[in-house]
């Protein structure tokens, strides 16, 4: 574990005044200041990535980048690709279905309705479905996901370590 300088960890928590975070994926400059809204889910905006799974975005802003919200849905029998994301924490809500996940540092474990799944930045990460339903569930990112922060990593055969 590296020693952080004061300065450092000064420089990425949160900054009181403008509700802005450091953080390299986000622009230095602080968004306007949130605004209330709800926003209303459109399933017709669902999309298919390559990873091997749907993705509809639920929140995903820069007007909000210290967050992202979408809701996955793998189909029964299908693994997502290994990958892992750069300098974001993404947490998986499992809302429906069942199925396997494997993060790096953990042993690969069954995951079903209400369980939470914690990926660091840099941990690879892949999930199947092992269900005969679509498994479900939020993927909440922060800060917010971007398509560079994603990278594929399944042409490797097995997982990588964490890279802290």
């Amino acid at each position: 574990m590296r020693n952080l300088s004061y300065k450092y960890l000064r420089q990425s928590i949160v900054t009181l005044n403008s509700g802005y975070r450091k953080h390299p994926n986000l622009k230095s400059k602080p968004p306007p200041p949130m605004q209330s809204q709800i926003l209303k889910v459109n399933e017709a905006d669902e999309y298919y990535f390559d990873e091997g799974c749907f993705i509809l975005e639920l929140s995903n802003s820069p007007a909000d980048p210290g967050v992202s919200i979408a809701r996955a849905r793998v189909k029964p029998g299908v693994t997502t690709k290994l990958h892992r994301l750069t300098g974001v924490v993404e947490r998986y809500i499992i809302l429906a279905g069942t199925g396997k996940v494997d993060v790096a540092g953990l042993e690969p474990q069954q995951v079903s309705a209400g369980d939470v799944v914690i990926i660091p930045s840099l941990c690879s990460q892949r999930i199947t479905n092992t269900g005969t339903e679509d498994l479900v569930f939020l993927a909440i990112c922060t800060p917010r996901f971007t398509e560079e922060v994603y990278e594929n990593m399944d042409y490797f055969s097995s997982k990588l370590p964490c890279k802290l």
